[in-house]
């Protein structure tokens, strides 16, 4: 018996001794593991003072090199605000960056917005030209611009019980969309009248230089687009009023409260609306109404945003 027991002591020992030594593996590993993942950016930014969540968010919607830079400053909420806005857009991160450290009192909503819609640039910088292949959702603005020989090939003319004055024309879809809506309209007693729609890359040359000549340059530019970049010349854009109205005075008429609700639904936008002049480049326009279809109109209208920004998100974007 005493044999056997002196055998059993040897066991004891090794399997003490493994044991430890699976005790010493583990402290080491997890000695190692802690030590690399305190080099890690997770760690780091956990230590600059942002949360798990936070830092969970800046993984999915940010790159290393920009959460390699937020190791440089201080802790700023502003930045997982713009990560989370509803249409932030990742490859433009660098440019929410840059317009946040110009402005730095600006919102998180304010720079996704003004650099989505390119407004944080100079206006007619950067120019581009406009993307035909996206038909009724292409874009002219202050940076896309139309060849000065474009004309829609599906341009119709309008009838004189729909516009004032003769050679009105619009491009086909657009045309047909008005007439519905200048129906429903009609049925509440509200009268639509086209007062301008297509105009040639000529024609906006001659309205430029008219108001140049009398207004000076800053003044042109913020109420009437340079040659190509007008929206008339797409066909797609009407200037709308009613019976006795001219100009700003549309913006107090039933006809101009009726189209702020449904013309949505016939695939017409407010083009140039009010308090988005940062945004579109031009002050308001109450009368200026561009068809985009009715898809694209009802998600600018529900989402109060202009046409600049849905195409940056939903278009360029895509």
């Amino acid at each position: 018996m005493k044999g056997r027991k002196l055998k059993k002591k040897p066991v004891i020992v090794l399997v003490c001794s493994i044991i430890l030594l699976i005790v010493l593996i583990i402290f080491i590993v997890k000695t190692v593991n802690e030590l690399n993942y305190r080099k890690t950016i997770e760690y780091k930014l956990l230590q600059q003072g942002y949360n798990k969540e936070e830092v969970s968010l800046l993984q999915k919607k940010t790159d290393e090199d920009f959460m390699n830079s937020l190791l440089e400053e201080e802790y700023d909420r502003v930045y997982i605000d713009i990560i989370t806005e509803g249409y932030y857009i990742k490859n433009k991160l660098k440019d929410y960056v840059k317009y946040y450290n110009d402005h730095l009192n600006a919102s998180s909503t304010e720079v996704v917005t003004m650099v989505n819609a390119g407004a944080n640039e100079e206006w007619y910088s950067h120019i581009k030209d406009t993307d035909l292949s996206k038909d009724i959702l292409m874009i002219n603005n202050k940076f896309y611009k139309l060849p000065s020989d474009y004309e829609p090939e599906d341009l119709v003319d309008v009838k004189n019980w729909y516009a004032y004055g003769t050679n009105v024309k619009l491009r086909d879809e657009a045309y047909n969309a008005f007439i519905d809506m200048f129906n429903a309209a009609k049925e509440e007693g509200i009268t639509l009248i086209i007062n301008s729609a297509y105009r040639s890359y000529k024609e906006q040359e001659e309205v430029y230089n008219q108001y140049l000549k009398n207004h000076g340059q800053a003044y042109t530019d913020g109420v009437a687009a340079r040659p190509g970049h007008s929206e008339h010349q797409t066909g797609l854009s009407v200037d709308i009023t009613t019976y006795g109205v001219t100009g700003s005075q549309f913006e107090s008429t039933d006809a101009f409260s009726w189209l702020q609700n449904n013309a949505h639904n016939f695939g017409f936008i407010l083009r140039y609306p009010n308090e988005k002049e940062n945004i579109t480049g031009y002050t308001y326009e109450s009368w200026h109404y561009r068809y985009v279809g009715v898809d694209a109109a009802t998600i600018i209208h529900d989402s109060n945003i202009t046409f600049d920004e849905y195409y940056a998100y939903y278009i360029e974007n895509n």
